[in-house]
């Protein structure tokens, strides 16, 4: 209830620093970047809501600034000889594989709690997050961090998140909106800047690296819970399991690296990989061929892939639903 209370306060809190983005346009302490970056917010969310038919309602009309490069940061856990997420119980969302703190203080409270019960834990600094509709979600200062294409995609993955949100089903949710937030980033350079677009070919790469990353990881994480399972007593040392963690990385610097055509991923291969940041990869990145198998079955068709995937929200497993639906088609 502690949590709850204070989570309460700072989104109240958010909500009550925002200004429409008409407003913040005028404001002379912002730069000739960061207003340049609210007009395509205006741009992307309607183009979110009119083309791609996503919810969107009053999300990203307004703004606020922070004083911090993050609006929150989440903590992810995993055992250190299981491949499993620590999982938190919320309201309304039920079992997600993250939790959230508006303090980074208070994340790495809970962080040396949880590595005191011997788990491998992460915490990462979060732009963006949705409300799932209960509020108006503002534009954050955090969110115009990097290039303008990354704020396009951040925008539709976090409205894919107000349109279609499956309780307890947060690996789904989160694959699902990372691939649509590429999907919809690509289709707004194709209808703003045309298909000789340099920022779309740019884009279209980062797609493109994503899928090979997703089937990189994917087959590496099956092969990691293979080994955890099979490794003897005698053999579980702290040692022997960075040895076998490292050799993700290794094969990513000799298998993947070189074929990769943005810089998206290129630092995988140097970052403190551990169970909990594998399980993040997971949530996110894992098995993106079968969206887009169904995508194409789909027709290419944002709207009707994302009708189709509404139809798996009382499945009782979205992610062996999302299979079905494949084989259904190809029937």
């Amino acid at each position: 209830m502690g949590y709850l209370f204070k989570s309460a306060y700072s989104q109240v809190a958010l909500l009550n620093a925002r200004v429409p983005i008409d407003e913040a346009l005028k404001d002379p302490n912002l730069t000739a970047e960061e207003k340049s970056k609210l007009e395509l917010t205006l741009r992307a969310r309607h183009f979110a809501s009119q083309e791609l038919g996503l919810k969107v309602d009053k999300n990203y009309s307004s703004f606020v600034k922070l004083d911090r490069p993050y609006v929150s940061y989440a903590i992810s856990a995993s055992p250190k000889w299981k491949l499993e997420s620590y999982r938190w119980s919320f309201p309304i969302v039920g079992q997600v594989p993250y939790k959230a703190y508006f303090k980074e203080s208070d994340a790495l409270e809970e962080e040396a709690e949880l590595k005191n019960q011997d788990y491998d834990t992460y915490v990462r600094g979060v732009t963006a997050y949705s409300t799932l509709g209960w509020f108006n979600d503002p534009l954050l200062s955090s969110m115009l961090r990097g290039r303008e294409a990354y704020l396009v995609n951040t925008i539709i993955h976090e409205s894919v998140h107000a349109t279609l949100f499956i309780k307890s089903e947060a690996d789904f949710n989160e694959r699902l909106a990372t691939f649509l937030g590429n999907k919809g980033m690509e289709l707004f350079y194709q209808k703003t800047e045309g298909a000789n677009s340099a920022t779309l070919k740019a884009v279209l790469f980062d797609s493109e690296d994503d899928q090979i990353f997703s089937q990189f990881i994917s087959r590496e994480l099956k092969q990691l819970e293979q080994w955890y399972q099979q490794v003897t007593p005698e053999q579980k040392t702290e040692e022997i399991r960075q040895q076998r963690i490292a050799q993700i990385q290794k094969n990513f610097e000799s298998q993947i690296l070189p074929k990769l055509k943005s810089h998206s991923m290129e630092n995988f291969g140097k970052v403190r990989l551990n169970n909990a940041r594998l399980v993040v990869y997971k949530t996110y990145m894992q098995d993106l061929k079968d969206f887009e198998k169904l995508y194409v079955l789909t027709g290419n068709n944002f709207s009707e892939f994302m009708k189709v995937c509404r139809g798996l929200e009382n499945h009782k497993n979205p992610n062996e639903g999302l299979k079905e639906l494949i084989a259904s088609y190809k029937k």
